[in-house]
């Protein structure tokens, strides 16, 4: 049924499988509009107890494809705001859901994976994945999925890791907030049975009760999530068209360093 996604259904939990194994499941355009069909599905439909959301192969996600950045690159200012506000889009419906969500996360979870899994409510990680917010890397910020990785890891670690780009491990992943455990691999499995158990015995009106107490408590308001992603696709779009972001995603595109790093950095 999708290009990019596997559904399937086990008494009440929707499973979203994304499945562009080859490309380490990386974000298109045909991507986000499929999860946002998927995410919209769900929400609707009341045999729906919980979503998880994993990634087929060797990755959970690793961010943007390289063709879909190609075509931010070459897109105008206005073009690559469309395309910031469809991938916030999907975002906040994830994140809003009115269904428990659950990320299974192993391999790479890199730039937007990393936003998929902040806007998942419980996240169980294996212990050989790695992470990174790499977008200062390419001349760009995280600004889309920015307000989810915030509320999850929290300012203090998120200024470090948006300004550093750097890759940091499972066990940090939990240590900050963004996994809620790292399991050894061959325990995932287990460990995600386990919280859909746990998930199972509550009541879904209390459960949904619940969800929205934890986010009206901790001040995040699906009404006012729009206009900050609209400041953001304003961001990200003047980013991706101004000079540092044409540079760095070309040279990620020509496999070649930067211009803003030295020649002893170049070497």
């Amino acid at each position: 049924m999708y290009e990019t996604l596997e559904t399937s259904r086990h008494g009440g939990l929707a499973q979203v499988t994304l499945n562009r194994p080859e490309l380490h499941n990386a974000f298109n355009s045909v991507l986000v509009q499929e999860l946002t069909h998927v995410l919209e599905a769900v929400e609707h439909d009341p045999s729906v107890q919980v979503l998880m959301l994993a990634g087929a192969g060797k990755s959970f996600c690793a961010g943007a494809d390289t063709e879909w950045m190609r075509g931010m690159a070459a897109a105008s200012e206005p073009e690559n705001r469309e395309d910031a506000l469809h991938l916030a889009r999907m975002l906040r419906l994830l994140h809003f859901l009115s269904k428990p969500t659950l990320a299974r996360v192993h391999g790479a979870a890199y730039g937007g994976g990393i936003g998929l899994i902040a806007c998942c409510d419980i996240a169980i990680g294996a212990d050989s994945a790695t992470f990174a917010l790499s977008e200062v890397k390419l001349g760009l910020v995280p600004a889309t999925i920015s307000p989810y990785v915030m509320a999850a890891i929290g300012a203090r670690q998120a200024r470090r890791l948006f300004v550093t780009g750097e890759v940091f491990d499972a066990a940090r992943a939990a240590e900050i907030g963004l996994l809620h455990e790292c399991v050894p691999d061959a325990d995932l499995d287990a460990s995600i049975e386990r919280v859909l158990r746990a998930l199972h015995r509550g009541a879904p009106q209390a459960r949904l009760e619940a969800k929205r107490l934890a986010l009206r408590v901790a001040g995040l308001d699906e009404r006012e999530s729009g206009k900050v992603d609209a400041r953001n696709a304003e961001l990200i779009a003047r980013l991706r068209v101004g000079e540092e972001g044409q540079e760095g995603l070309s040279a990620f595109l020509d496999k070649r360093k930067p211009a803003w790093l030295s020649d002893e950095e170049q070497a």
